[in-house]
């Protein structure tokens, strides 16, 4: 009788567990781009409306630092558990860029995020993201004579909340806020950023194949070098954010995303004698992607982004083109 108790529970519990393993889905990509600036590279792959468009840069009059190859592998583990409350999901996403001539430009980042879908119309989406000793690169020091300059890093911590309402069955609107802090290495401590960010998004389904998409972020950034008393620069700035878009369904098994945003970075500095006094720097970027389903669990990409950087006060623009290949398999 004890025997056969405890094969009951032993059952049971191996039907449980296989239960929840089900509930597991792990996707692989791997991606492998061209880009004619290895500094600006990852600043243009992160930039959009669901990504990290303020991460910082080097100045760009000491980019077009050269091109490269870079292989971009990432992976999506995710598994869902449903209560009385809703249906959560729960996932991890790892991605890493790494550079193939320029391998001090290489980095990780990571970001965990949980959904929960209250009912099939109202969810929150909680996220936080981190890319840990990014290599921005090889910026001045101080303005003192002779001129001092050394590899300037960043460590980013991002916290994301969302909600999202669906207005109707073409209808949805996204309300996102996002908290976070850039730690710089010590030699460039005076960088440190905290900063906050608001801002909408709409989405219209305006045909069965067609989706179209609008969003406005307003970002503000306060550096700790604002208070030092023999400051010689701030880098705090309020960042305006605007992004159009679509995905469509051009056939069966293919889909097309374009986008399209403009950012507008004001440094508000008050010293005066910070070269960042007065500026303020424009940004357009461009970003299309086709993806062909080969299989239900594999699909290949192309990818194609143009990034125009512009500060006021300097005559030359920065471009920055990635251009990639990809495959995706969902096990």
């Amino acid at each position: 009788m004890l025997l056969r108790v405890l094969s009951l529970i032993g059952l049971s519990f191996l039907a449980g567990i296989s239960e929840a393993f089900a509930e597991w889905s792990v996707t692989a990509n791997g991606n492998i781009f061209y880009t004619d600036d290895v500094a600006l590279f990852s600043a243009t792959r992160r930039s959009g409306m669901d990504g990290d468009p303020s991460q910082p840069v080097l100045d760009v009059t000491r980019t077009g630092l050269g091109s490269d190859m870079v292989f971009e592998p990432g992976f999506l583990i995710s598994n869902s558990i449903t209560t009385g409350l809703g249906r959560t999901v729960f996932s991890i996403k790892p991605q890493g860029f790494i550079f193939a001539v320029n391998p001090e430009w290489s980095q990780a980042s990571v970001a965990v995020e949980a959904l929960h879908s209250f009912t099939p119309n109202t969810a929150i989406r909680l996220r936080y993201f981190t890319a840990p000793d990014q290599l921005l690169g090889n910026s001045e020091v101080s303005r003192a004579e002779p001129e001092v300059f050394a590899n300037e890093r960043v460590t980013s911590h991002v916290g994301y909340m969302r909600l999202e309402q669906r207005l109707s069955d073409n209808w949805e609107l996204r309300f996102q806020g996002r908290f976070g802090k850039r730690v710089y290495n010590d030699t460039f401590a005076r960088r440190d950023t905290t900063f906050w960010t608001i801002g909408p998004h709409l989405f219209w389904r305006a045909t069965e194949h067609l989706r179209l998409f609008a969003g406005y972020h307003y970002e503000r950034g306060l550096a700790s070098g604002r208070h030092e008393l023999d400051a010689e620069e701030d880098a705090s700035y309020v960042h305006h954010f605007v992004a159009v878009g679509l995905d469509a369904e051009l056939m069966p098994h293919l889909e097309l995303e374009l986008d399209f945003h403009y950012e507008r970075n004001n440094w508000t500095s008050g010293l005066l004698e910070d070269e960042r006094n007065g500026e303020h720097e424009n940004i357009f970027q461009g970003t299309g992607r086709l993806l062909y389903q080969l299989t239900d669990r594999t699909g290949l990409t192309l990818f194609v982004q143009r990034a125009n950087r512009r500060v006021n006060v300097h005559q030359t623009v920065d471009h920055n083109t990635n251009v990639g290949v990809g495959v995706i398999h969902r096990f």
